[in-house]
């Protein structure tokens, strides 16, 4: 009998990462954002033929794809070495090297936001004169001007879509992750679509239907967001239907098929509803994955979508005549969705009775080593859902249990949950995580001995302060470009991040004794045990001085601290070589510390 090893850690980073994608409007081209040869490219294929090939090579991150209608070219958002300042670049029909199109200093940020229905004009918002706020234009390709069409004045303002006769434009104005208006810029003239600006609500994913009505996503006096619109004739705005319990995430309007595409999520799960824009009817499409990441729809009357599954890399689909076709094949060397682990969903009851929900990873009886890792999400406004983590799937397989609570803040869970966080960073949520691991320990699956504690972003955050105010716990500790100091953190984001940053994380010098309290670098005398700290070192979000200083004041209390720091990388790990340097790293610091 032939026996086989199991699979190493390379296998499982063979799976490659798809971040965006776009379809030419018959439907037979396909163009993605993916790092399939080791470095973030645009690769392309044709949707009958199915044989990728590389379309636009540059080695760095993009942040989105967009194939012009005309069929002339191909525009895509490109930053550097991971430090989302994304300029706009253009590329030709037959593929090749991206050309600059829509650019300027280094340090300055070009967000494209929609191309006219000719593609003659490019819809786009800038930092460029005005770094806070952003301004938003448009771009002539014939004439090769640029006009200024609003100058954000009081919130980052974005372009969410135009009209087809381009008479009118929808915008966000985001003053928080809970807190963004959607607005109308008729003539010169602005109205916003929903009834009360001054009450705290959120708008997303604005799709002219017509020229004269707007379709939504908005959680406006609900504690779950639902699908509303806007008559811009009548100034009318009115809720069309909610998704009982489940909060709309995305709304994509197929003109061909005269239909909304909604997602929904609740809790750790996504789901995929059609609304008839003629019947006034809704219906769930069942759907062969779990987690839902972007749409487009077609005029062919086709819809694709970016999906996956805890057990299944995300991946190309195509809905079309009530049936799913899979188009990438991304997937693990050697190694099937049955050797893999599926979470179990639990939930516990934290410190004030508030119900957390959590994935459970439990390793494989064959593989079980014993040991578990807590790992608290990023964001802090999102949760850890039904998709995709090689690095989880690789340490399941070396008999690692990983536990991923949702704690307060977390999106998925209504209005009231996600806000939870706001001006309460190191409070509650932290309080809802030691609840937690109190679960692990009274249900027999680990104990301070055998508990691994690994975050990263806001979960970097939350590990480094719950080594230092519960490191009783833990038998080690990996933190990923994590917040150290809110302090200094307050002060080092992205210029357009700062008009958020009171009502998400306080103001540092009213809340100074709820800052110190939650500023992992109060408690250095307690974090005792053994450390990775992993940064990357053109990070915009988490700077690089975040980690540095925790990192030099541990070793200068004399601390075990290892720190791998990525010269070209941000916030997050683009390259494939990197990304295995990087988990190949933690799993060596866990096997050493067992």
């Amino acid at each position: 009998m032939i026996e086989f090893p199991r699979p190493d850690v390379e296998q499982y980073f063979t799976s490659y990462n798809i971040s965006d994608f776009s379809v030419s409007p018959d439907g037979r081209k396909l163009f993605f954002s993916t790092n399939l040869n080791g470095k973030v490219n645009i690769w392309a294929m044709d949707t009958e033929d199915r044989y990728p090939f590389l379309f636009a090579e540059k080695n760095q991150g993009t942040n989105f794809v967009k194939y012009d209608p005309a069929g002339r070219f191909v525009l895509a958002g490109y930053d550097s070495d991971g430090n989302e300042n994304f300029q706009i670049y253009v590329i030709g029909p037959n593929g090749g090297i991206p050309q600059p199109l829509i650019t300027g200093e280094p340090d300055e940020k070009y967000y494209f936001a929609k191309m006219s229905e000719d593609g003659e004009r490019i819809y786009y918002n800038t930092s460029k004169g005005n770094e806070s706020y952003l301004n938003s234009k448009v771009y002539n390709i014939e004439t090769d001007e640029h006009e200024l069409l609003f100058e954000g004045d009081d919130a980052a303002t974005y372009i969410q879509d135009v009209s087809s006769d381009e008479k009118h434009i929808a915008y966000l104005k985001m003053y928080a992750n809970t807190y963004m208006l959607g607005m109308i810029q008729t003539d010169g003239a602005y109205e916003y679509i929903t009834p009360n600006k001054n009450i705290v609500h959120t708008v997303w994913d604005v799709s002219f239907i017509n020229d004269y009505e707007v379709w939504f996503a908005t959680n406006y006096d609900s504690e779950y967001a639902y699908l509303a619109k806007y008559n811009i004739s009548d100034k009318e705005f009115s809720k069309v239907m909610d998704f009982d319990g489940e909060s709309v995430t995305s709304v994509t309007f197929s003109k061909e098929k005269n239909k909304l595409y909604v997602v929904t999520e609740k809790g750790v799960m996504d789901k995929f509803y059609y609304y008839d824009l003629g019947t006034r009817t809704s219906e769930m499409i069942p759907v062969p994955f779990e987690s839902i990441d972007q749409i487009q729809a077609v005029r062919t009357g086709a819809v694709f979508v970016l999906a996956g599954s805890a057990v299944s890399p995300f991946n190309i689909w195509r809905y079309d005549d009530d049936s799913w076709e899979q188009l990438t094949k991304n997937k693990v060397l050697g190694v099937t969705a049955d050797d893999m682990v599926d979470p179990e969903t639990i939930t516990y009851e934290s410190f004030d009775g508030l119900e957390v929900e959590a994935l459970f990873f439990r390793a494989k009886v064959e593989n079980d080593n014993g040991y578990t890792i807590f790992w608290p999400h990023g964001g802090p406004q999102a949760a850890e859902k039904k998709s995709y983590r090689a690095m989880f799937q690789m340490l399941l397989n070396r008999g690692y249990n990983i536990f991923c609570p949702n704690f307060r803040g977390s999106t998925g869970y209504g209005t009231s949950f996600v806000k939870m966080v706001e001006q309460d960073w190191g409070e509650g949520p932290r309080l809802d995580n030691v609840e937690g691991i109190k679960w692990l320990f009274d249900n027999g699956i680990s104990s301070p001995e055998r508990l691994f504690l690994v975050g990263g972003s806001y979960g970097g955050y939350m590990a480094l302060l719950l080594h230092g105010r519960h490191p009783e716990y833990f038998k080690a500790v990996v933190d990923i470009f994590g917040v150290s100091d809110l302090f200094t953190f307050y002060n080092s984001v992205p210029e357009h991040w700062k008009p958020i940053m009171e009502r998400w994380v306080g103001d540092p010098e009213r809340d100074i004794k709820k800052f110190t309290e939650d500023s992992p670098v109060t408690y250095l005398d307690t974090m005792t045990k053994p450390m990775l700290v992993i940064q990357g070192a053109k990070d915009p979000r988490v700077v690089k001085k975040e980690s540095d200083q925790i990192v030099k004041k541990l070793e200068n209390a004399g601390r075990e601290v290892e720190y791998l720091v990525l010269d070209d990388e941000g916030h997050g790990f683009s390259k494939k070589e990197n990304e295995i340097e990087v988990y190949k790293t933690k799993l060596e610091f866990l096997e050493k510390h067992q």
